[in-house]
């Protein structure tokens, strides 16, 4: 089923969306579409993480500027040599 939405926006918000709507080819309405079963989904993923894996969350800091790929090349390199 489809069902009408009205929302309030910006009207410099709405014209550069028309533009990038018109620029990929998709209506307005399927780019909003898209964007809010994008921000669902992520919620349900969210919500989808085991118990154990929270728990571990947050058991590491890494100071802000680790560069995770650089140290799982190091790791791979290392365990292949």
């Amino acid at each position: 089923m489809i069902s009408k939405l009205t929302l309030t926006i910006d009207d410099s918000v709405i014209s550069v969306a028309k533009k990038y709507a018109k620029q990929k080819g998709k209506s307005l309405s399927a780019i909003v579409e898209n964007y809010l079963m994008s921000i669902s989904s992520k919620e349900i993923k969210e919500e989808s993480i085991s118990p154990s894996i929270l728990k571990l969350m947050g058991a590491i800091e890494l100071h802000e500027n680790f560069d995770y790929k650089k140290e799982l090349r190091k790791g791979i390199a290392k365990k292949h040599t």
